[in-house]
């Protein structure tokens, strides 16, 4: 039997909100084995001027834990 937990992560890009999930599971996988899902909760933007800057994404991302 295998068990799954579940953490919550913010990650922000440059240059898209795909790339922001990218780097942020790329970056969680440095410290968490075995990430298996990332379930994206929300997108934001942030603005300067009219033009966006950043893209961030709130995601959890489930994992199996050793045994």
């Amino acid at each position: 039997m295998s068990i799954v937990k579940v953490t919550e992560i913010t990650a922000s890009s440059k240059k898209s909100f795909e790339d922001a999930i990218r780097t942020g599971i790329k970056r969680a996988g440095k410290t968490l084995d075995n990430i298996k899902g990332a379930w994206v909760q929300e997108q934001s933007v942030v603005v300067s001027g009219d033009d966006v800057t950043e893209y961030r994404v709130n995601m959890k991302l489930s994992f199996v834990l050793k045994d």
